[in-house]
């Protein structure tokens, strides 16, 4: 006879053999049953218990997504992240997106997992304004829900957003803060020539690049051209234009002048490379914080680039082709190979007489 312990429709029956096994109702049909692989003992009982409550069998090496009753906001949420990962996977995304995304989808999950997928825009709100206190978190989940349901509804397995039409709660602030130039002087009497935070400041500086890129920008990536030292790179961010500008003095010197050279220009203390953009980030925060630099950011340094050249007179095609922007149609005849590489020339070559 089987005997009923603990949780409501848990039966536990012996067997020929003198074990036990565990088989579980399933919640609204009293005649089916779900055998259960596992014992109480085991420390993914109370998973594989609820999930065979709902109809569903799992296995040890069940994934997170079948744990996850189908149509529910982290049944959508997984099938989403295993997309990303193959995107990842296949050089059609980057890491760092998935790693910034799976840290929302984690929240947005323990929020609402178990929510039906069609959640309505007043959930996404209130979500949203329970994170004000950190507004451009709280942006951020509302970018991620809308890319994860713009996702579904281009693959037919929902038909509205709920995310369209939230706006933005961290307003204001216009994203990085620019670098001064009594903020770069004032980074560079503090780093000296030689050390890796001077390098790294004289990277994006005369590079123009994203974080991303810096981390692994090297020796290989040089080229020589009409007698001009260059730098050339594929920027990561999807949609970014191949970026190829002189190799200014200050950059050459400050790439030879560290006393540990590597396949890249920059090194951890350990002489490697960085992992991973975040890791690049918190050496440079550090670096800015000891030089009495809160709150600056490799990307200010990128607006500040942009300020200067635009400063020095440069147009607005010679600062696309050092950022490696791209624009409409239109004006990318601009853009584009030789051309490029002289307005590249004619607007680095602006930068040369500064005091560095």
């Amino acid at each position: 006879m089987a005997l009923k312990i603990k949780f409501h429709g848990l039966l536990k029956e012996p067997l020929p053999s003198g074990n036990f096994r565990y088989r579980v109702r399933v919640e609204g049909n009293k005649n089916k049953r779900i055998a259960l692989s596992i014992d109480p003992d085991h420390k993914m009982f109370v998973e594989h218990y609820l999930a065979a409550r709902r109809g569903i069998k799992l296995t040890v090496e069940s994934e997170p997504i079948e744990t996850s009753l189908r149509g529910s906001v982290a049944w959508l949420t997984y099938k989403h992240e295993t997309w990303l990962e193959q995107q990842v996977a296949a050089g059609a995304a980057s890491a760092l997106t998935l790693k910034k995304r799976r840290g929302l989808l984690e929240k947005l999950r323990a929020d609402c997992g178990e929510y039906n997928m069609a959640i309505p825009q007043s959930h996404v709100v209130k979500l949203r304004d329970e994170m004000a206190q950190t507004p451009a978190s709280a942006d951020s989940m509302v970018g991620a829900i809308r890319s994860v349901y713009k996702w579904a509804i281009a693959r037919g397995i929902l038909d509205v957003n709920p995310a369209i039409g939230v706006g933005n709660i961290d307003r204001g602030k216009g994203g990085a803060t620019p670098w001064t130039l009594d903020d770069l002087t004032k980074y560079r009497n503090h780093h000296p020539k030689g050390s890796n935070a001077h390098l790294c400041l004289t990277l994006f500086m005369f590079t123009a690049c994203r974080i991303s890129d810096a981390r692994w920008l090297g020796r290989t990536n040089e080229f020589e051209r009409e007698g001009i030292r260059g730098i050339g790179w594929q920027p990561a961010k999807r949609g970014s234009a191949y970026v190829e500008i002189p190799m200014l003095p200050p950059l050459f010197k400050a790439t030879r002048a560290v006393k540990v050279q590597g396949k890249s220009y920059l090194l951890t203390d350990k002489g490697i490379q960085f992992k991973t953009p975040d890791a690049l980030g918190q050496r440079f925060r550090k670096w800015c914080d000891a030089a009495g630099l809160p709150n600056r950011s490799s990307h200010g340094i990128r607006k500040a680039a942009g300020h200067l050249l635009a400063q020095q007179g440069c147009s607005q095609y010679q600062i696309m082709t050092i950022h490696g922007h791209t624009q409409a149609q239109t004006s990318e005849i601009y853009t584009k190979g030789v051309e490029r590489w002289k307005m590249a020339s004619e607007a680095m070559m602006r930068l040369e007489g500064m005091d560095w």
